[in-house]
């Protein structure tokens, strides 16, 4: 990792916190503390990324996308951890309309019917690969849990 791809993802990820509604600016504002403790990490991890100091682990990258509303996918890339060519968005995973023969996405339910996934493991294969897809409003899952404001 160069210096100037933490300075881009710091930029990038500070604007992604303000939109959430994460008070990072004022000292007092209390959205450094608020993230990590909704994030489950320490502050100090937040501190030195907004202080461009380093990158966030693998786990904490994870749990800032979960709380932020981004895919994981997305997180990796514009951190420069990985590229495009390594997290492939799938090519678009469809199936045939049994009315009509046109074909439709893939809906995660589907794919874990598909995969085998066990009942027990299903609402974790949702969450994980859920992660990974662009855009939430076209995910199959279930509702995010509401944010504190």
């Amino acid at each position: 990792m160069t210096v100037s791809e933490l300075e881009a993802f710091t930029v990038w990820i500070e604007e992604v916190i303000r939109r959430r509604g994460y008070d990072i600016d004022s000292p007092r504002g209390g959205g450094k503390s608020r993230l990590a403790d909704e994030a489950g990490v320490h502050r100090a991890a937040i501190t030195r990324l907004l202080q461009r100091q380093s990158m966030p682990d693998l786990e904490t990258m994870r749990r800032l996308a979960h709380v932020l509303g981004i895919p994981l996918r997305e997180m990796l890339i514009r951190s420069g951890r990985l590229t495009e060519e390594d997290l492939p968005l799938p090519s678009s995973p469809d199936r045939l309309d049994r009315s009509g023969g046109e074909r439709q996405q893939l809906t995660l339910e589907e794919a874990a019917t598909a995969l085998g996934i066990p009942a027990e493991q299903r609402e974790m294969f949702l969450r994980v690969a859920g992660q990974f897809l662009p855009a939430p409003a076209d995910r199959d899952l279930p509702a995010r849990r509401s944010r504190r404001g």
